[in-house]
């Protein structure tokens, strides 16, 4: 006991010090299951995320913007993979986190649970939820643990993209018809609240965030997160005409803030606790591809067996 507080001690120490945690290294047994809690939640995020895109990928309005859209869901395709991969670094099988997403014990961001009704859902996707993303994770780059920091680096580069591309939808809509236009407005009305949900529950009702910010895995509360993001999409906004749907939006030239209305933290929870408009929706989707695509798992792991063997022989 004496010697597990030393390590401890000398664990916070390095943490304190800014040096990087890497998976060989000793690390307190609970900060191993909250990055495998937080990181798998981030990984399973990115794989549902790629369901609400690929709805629209045979009905987008062009062959450039269908092009374009396949680009992105694919990148969400690779962050899964690489969040995944550098979460196995902590001794934890994928096909563990994938059982833990199908069957409710893990979760994923909220906002995924919303439909996708208009191609302008596309645009505020790109541009809201890609835009709260990039928000989390450029922070997340500098995190305690290595494998994770290291992900996000790439990932932020690919999420900054497709938050210029969903920025150019509502751009181009807002200079179009008016149907465009009101269409454009309602995918802002409905993605709005949800967007400032991602960043989670406020900081005094947050079970996890004081620890995390402890150990450097976090570096900002939700709350800092969420107002950065706030300050720096509503000049967006402005600029292309769009309004966003809080009544108590305003400008604090004390604090240089925007002050902002009660998000309804019951609508969050309640889709967290699987309630949300398409919770069932997904998580049925992700099962069914991991059944339908079992045979093809099943044949590579035989052909790389056989090839293996093959090796082997000739050896």
């Amino acid at each position: 006991m004496e010697n597990e507080a030393l390590l401890e001690k000398q664990f916070q120490a390095r943490i304190d010090a800014g040096e990087v945690i890497e998976p060989k290294d000793w690390m307190p047994d609970r900060y191993r299951k909250q990055l495998i809690r937080m990181m798998s939640q981030h990984a399973h995020s990115e794989i549902v995320g790629m369901l609400p895109e690929g709805n629209w990928i045979t009905r987008a309005p062009s062959l450039a913007r269908k092009a374009v859209l396949i680009a992105k869901v694919q990148d969400e395709a690779g962050h899964g993979l690489y969040i995944y991969s550098a979460t196995e670094t902590l001794g934890i099988d994928r096909a563990q986190m994938v059982e833990q997403l199908h069957t409710g014990k893990a979760k994923y961001s909220s906002i995924f649970n919303y439909p996708t009704l208009s191609w302008a859902d596309m645009g505020a996707i790109g541009w809201l939820v890609d835009g709260a993303a990039i928000v989390n994770q450029t922070a997340l780059a500098k995190c305690s643990y290595g494998p994770y920091a290291r992900a996000m680096l790439r990932i932020c580069k690919e999420e900054n993209f497709h938050n210029k591309q969903g920025y150019q939808i509502l751009a181009y809509m807002m200079r179009g018809t008016k149907e465009q236009q009101e269409m454009a407005q309602d995918s802002m009305n409905r993605f709005w609240w949800p967007a400032l949900m991602m960043f989670g529950p406020s900081d005094k009702s947050s079970p996890n965030s004081e620890e995390l910010m402890r150990w450097k895995v976090k570096l900002h509360s939700n709350d800092d997160l969420r107002q950065r993001f706030i300050d720096r999409t509503i000049p967006q906004a402005e600029a292309i005409g769009l309004t966003i749907p809080d009544d108590k939006l305003k400008w604090d030239p004390n604090t240089r803030h925007y002050n902002f209305g009660e998000i309804n933290w019951d609508e969050f929870y309640a889709v967290v606790a699987g309630n949300g408009p398409c919770n069932r929706e997904r998580i049925k989707a992700r099962v069914d591809a991991d059944r339908e695509g079992k045979w093809v798992r099943d044949a590579a792991i035989a052909y790389a067996k056989k090839h293996a063997n093959s090796e082997h022989l000739a050896a």
